[in-house]
């Protein structure tokens, strides 16, 4: 049972070293020259691995590859624990300003009643205001197939009815049953 364990644990440490090749740092380094450059970024020269270890051993940094396929590889003395928390604060900061554009469905049928259509309008109007494309449809059962012009022109009063708010990005278009075309906002282009 106790060998178990241990080789349960082996196991666990293993996945967490694979975890971690980013960069090489400090003894990983095995190369026999490298082109070293300082914290502040001004050219230290090309040193073996050891002095340039021994450099930012000295100075309390770590000492990590850069560009390990240049000749000689290129590595930079530096904190590396700040800079990957830099590294990750520029990904979440950069994830958290850009906007994710949904594309929202609006169906209907070739008889939908007044009403039901000014409600699915309002509804796509605040879709575009929200700033995501909105995809309006028709669905033709049975005998309304013989009848796809209908579908169009209410597709196409649909955009006349939301101009002020979108722009029409694909025309009307028969797909099997359904007939759609897509609205983008007018504000993102």
């Amino acid at each position: 049972m106790r060998g178990c364990f241990g080789i349960r644990f082996f196991l666990f440490m293993e996945v967490l070293t694979i975890a971690k090749l980013d960069h090489q740092l400090n003894e990983e380094i095995r190369d026999k020259e490298l082109r070293v450059i300082g914290e502040d970024g001004a050219q230290l020269g090309i040193m073996s691995a050891d002095e340039a270890n021994a450099l930012a051993e000295e100075q309390g940094l770590d000492l990590v590859k850069i560009s390990p396929n240049a000749v000689p590889p290129v590595c930079k003395i530096m904190d590396y624990s700040k800079f990957c928390f830099d590294q990750k604060k520029r990904e979440k900061e950069a994830k958290k300003n850009q906007k994710v554009v949904e594309v929202k469905e609006i169906r209907m049928s070739p008889s939908i009643d007044t009403n039901d259509l000014n409600t699915k309008i309002k509804a796509a109007q605040k879709f575009l205001a929200d700033g995501n494309r909105v995809k309006v449809s028709v669905r033709f059962r049975g005998r309304e197939m013989a009848h796809t012009n209908l579908g169009e022109k209410l597709l196409m009063n649909f955009a006349d009815s939301c101009t002020e708010v979108a722009t029409m990005e694909k025309n009307p278009k028969l797909e099997g049953r359904f007939m759609a075309m897509f609205l983008t906002p007018k504000n993102s282009k």
